[in-house]
Parts: C-alpha cells; structure tokens; sequence
C-alpha cells in the first residue's frame, strides 16, 4: 500500500507540470509504467491507464 501512495503522488506532481497535451500523454505513460513495475504490475497496462489518466486530467475531467 505504501508503494501505491508514492506512486500515485509522483503522478500528481509530475503531471501538474506539463503544458501540452503530449507532454502529458508520454509523462502520464513513463509515470505509469514504471508505477506498474515499482508494485509487481505489467508496465504496458501501467502506460495505458497513464494515458488515460493523463488525457482525463488534460481536459479537466479529473483535474483542476
């Protein structure tokens, strides 16, 4: 449980950085692969799902 807190505060920070629409889709995808390896997971489903968290935050659905 530890890990997973880390790794979702490291997605927040990292994507609240981001300007463009793409840079948030590959930091959204870099953050969720290797949020994905870091808890035992597949990091191609962690990229995935860091897309798609990162195109939901990117138009306001889950951010701001």
């Amino acid at each position: 449980m530890h890990k997973k807190f880390i790794v979702l505060a490291l997605a927040a920070v990292v994507l609240a950085g981001c300007d463009t629409l793409g840079e948030s889709l590959g930091l959204g995808a870099g953050v969720g692969a290797a949020g994905a390896m870091l808890v035992g997971g597949d990091p191609v489903t962690g990229a995935v799902v860091g897309v798609g968290a990162a195109y939901a935050c990117d138009q306001g659905v889950i951010c701001q």
